[in-house]
């Protein structure tokens, strides 16, 4: 897919597009990624994008024309335009994965005091990225841009992909490595057991456990299965079930062998 963002600032993107995932997905051809000036488009003799707002007000604000024209000639055919704006619906992985079926994707950064209400008609979608101020729209663009890249097929391994939080409304377990002590803080020892079966159990536990706890909003979302709902009577009673104990032990022996 092909990401273009539109920016009084570009250069901000050079580091995200140069550095880990994203480059290496850029490298392999799974994205393009553009940061256009939308100063190239403005039609103002001093070169100037922005004004006082009409009316008074502290501030400026960003003028409608240069982005107009800087939407006309990046858009390309079937292109899906977003805004980022405080009105926008707030971002999130479901989000993420219908933007990651497009094949072009425009982000239109917003500045300063805000953008000229007059843009609003040629995008096609308000985007936030959570109630707090920022400068500008740059980073939720990195933001949005990076949440969607990852999901392209070839950007990272499939299995990453398949356990990550947010997926299916759960926070992910619990992940470990070595050494087996740090500082006093253990690795579990079903981690050792070569069990998969009762690992897989152990880390779905943890994850309902983690979000019951942490998001609670997202945990009301869920619907529960048979085998969760056991996994959390489980953990409520305060004892260990055979299944885990066995589990346990195999990797207790297994830590001292």
């Amino acid at each position: 897919m092909n990401i273009t963002v539109l920016t009084l600032f570009p250069d901000m993107f050079e580091g995200f597009k140069t550095n880990s995932i994203i480059k290496r997905a850029l490298g392999k051809g799974v994205a393009t990624f553009d940061a256009v000036n939308i100063r190239d488009y403005t039609l103002d003799k001093y070169g100037r994008t922005d004004t006082p707002p009409i009316g008074g007000g502290a501030g400026l604000v960003q003028k409608a024309q240069p982005i107009v024209d800087a939407i006309r000639a990046n858009k390309k055919e079937g292109a899906h335009v977003i805004l980022m704006s405080p009105r926008g619906k707030t971002f999130d992985q479901n989000m993420a994965k219908k933007f990651a079926k497009l094949d072009n994707l425009l982000i239109v950064c917003g500045h300063y005091e805000g953008v000229d209400e007059r843009v609003n008609p040629y995008v096609d979608e308000l985007v936030s990225i959570g109630d707090y101020i920022l400068t500008g729209g740059e980073i939720p663009a990195m933001a949005i841009s990076d949440a969607v890249i990852r999901l392209l097929d070839g950007a990272i391994t499939s299995d990453s992909l398949e356990e990550e939080s947010f997926d299916n409304n759960l926070l992910e377990y619990p992940q470990f490595t070595e050494p087996f002590d740090y500082e006093g803080q253990e690795v579990p020892a079903i981690l050792y057991s070569g069990n998969h079966q009762a690992i897989a159990k152990w880390r779905r536990k943890q994850s309902l456990l983690l979000t019951r706890k942490h998001r609670p909003d997202l945990f009301n979302k869920l619907t529960l299965s048979k085998q969760d709902r056991k996994l959390l009577e489980e953990a409520d009673s305060g004892l260990t079930p055979k299944w885990e104990n066995e589990a346990i032990e195999k990797g207790k022996r297994f830590m001292h062998n």
